[in-house]
């Protein structure tokens, strides 16, 4: 009995610390939420803006303070966008563009990831430090040297610079991102392949490739991206207006005598319509693509 006086006021003092820890906990937390919320508004804006501006009247886009409600609503900005320039056409042509470079880099940095992590050859280590040192080379390094050699070969307007080169490796980052998810594969599965007859071909194509589905999805995305937003490289090589893809297609709105505001934003927000619908079901590849390059190297 006589313990009890002191034990209480010690577990008394117990919970109000724990009381004072939890609500320190949630305020710290809630501001956390505030900055980030502040922050995405911050950073939507642009697009919110550019979505307003797409439904309005040309002369009153750049109105000062600007009007967050159109007036007048404008819906036709939209069609008359898409009819002003050839659309069709740049679409068609960047979709083209981004299968072939989903076949090309899917297959072949998937392939060389494969080589990196599973097959033992000389040297392997010291070339696969070589292609993660290509990263670190800044395309504008090598445009003029590219140019040179594509149009040498006549390559240029065409879509051949910009979907063959790919079919040769898929880039650095994409061979790194397949090989780490490749070594954390158990070897058991390749050495029952091997058991059965399976040649080191088969390992990859039958046993390997369909459990690296994640993988492929994460590089499927960061292609198309990549791929959908490219504005250099359909700028070097691309002449003709039958070849032009969507990004050269929306700086064509622009000219040196007169630009038609209301259809440039319209036709933006067209275009960017896909990406973002592809953010919106594909974004947890997103993170396993942060996560995969973090496995076991």
């Amino acid at each position: 009995m006589s313990t009890l006086p002191q034990t209480t006021p010690v577990f008394a003092a117990g919970t109000t610390t724990r009381r004072r820890l939890l609500s320190t906990d949630k305020l710290i937390r809630l501001l956390i939420l505030a900055s980030l919320t502040v922050g995405a508004l911050i950073m939507a804006l642009p697009f919110v803006w550019l979505l307003i501006s797409s439904f309005k009247l040309e002369e009153k886009i750049f109105v000062f303070p600007p009007e967050w409600i159109p007036n007048p609503f404008r819906w036709q900005n939209y069609p008359e966008a898409l009819i002003y320039k050839p659309f069709g056409t740049y679409l068609f042509n960047t979709i083209k563009i981004v299968l072939l470079n989903e076949v090309a880099i899917l297959l072949s940095a998937s392939f060389c990831g494969y080589g990196f992590a599973r097959i033992r050859f000389p040297g392997r280590d010291f070339w696969f430090s070589i292609v993660l040192a290509t990263l670190m080379v800044p395309y504008f390094v090598l445009m003029v040297p590219q140019f040179i050699m594509f149009s040498r070969l006549g390559w240029v307007d065409t879509i051949l610079p910009l979907t063959f080169p790919l079919f040769f490796g898929g880039g650095a980052f994409n061979i790194f991102l397949f090989r780490q998810f490749f070594r954390s594969l158990p070897e058991e599965l390749a050495d029952a392949g091997r058991i059965d007859g399976c040649s080191e071909f088969g390992i990859y194509w039958r046993i390997m490739l369909p459990l690296c589905k994640p993988a492929l999805a994460t590089v499927a995305v960061f292609t198309f991206l990549n791929a959908w937003n490219d504005y250099i490289g359909p700028l070097l090589y691309l002449r003709s207006d039958y070849n032009f893809t969507v990004a050269i297609g929306l700086a064509t709105f622009r000219s040196v005598m007169r630009t038609e505001w209301n259809l440039l934003m319209a036709a933006s927000t067209a275009m960017i319509l896909p990406v973002i619908l592809l953010f919106f079901f594909a974004q947890r590849y997103f993170i396993e693509g942060v996560v995969l390059s973090g496995l076991k190297g």
